[in-house]
């Protein structure tokens, strides 16, 4: 798959609330996860209290709409589900999302 088609994620953040770090560790936190499985993570500077974060033009999370951040389980299960729904992401599907045909009870 060439460079262009690879996914790629855009991290909006704040400069007025001073997002920067936040924006950064979820950006390696994403590259940590899918390395070159992504084409890339670009973080773009906002105002107004902005936090979203989205993949392939596709939005995943809005600290607005969804009531503040993501952790880091969930912002990984999200971009997966959108760049491979297949994907098996281990310790961070543990709790949440199962794979398609899977109807094991979870035991917790």
């Amino acid at each position: 798959m060439s460079k262009a088609q690879l996914p790629a994620i855009r991290i909006t953040y704040c400069t007025q609330c001073q997002w920067l770090l936040r924006a950064g560790w979820m950006g390696q936190e994403l590259l940590s996860t899918f390395g070159t499985d992504l084409g890339e993570v670009t973080l773009v500077p906002g105002t107004g209290g902005i936090f979203t974060i989205s993949c392939n033009e596709v939005l995943v999370w809005d600290r607005k709409r969804d009531g503040g951040f993501p952790d880091a389980a969930k912002l990984k299960q999200l971009v997966r589900d959108v760049i491979d729904p297949d994907r098996d992401l281990g310790h961070a599907d543990r709790k949440g999302h199962r794979s398609k045909g899977d109807t094991q009870e979870d035991p917790a």
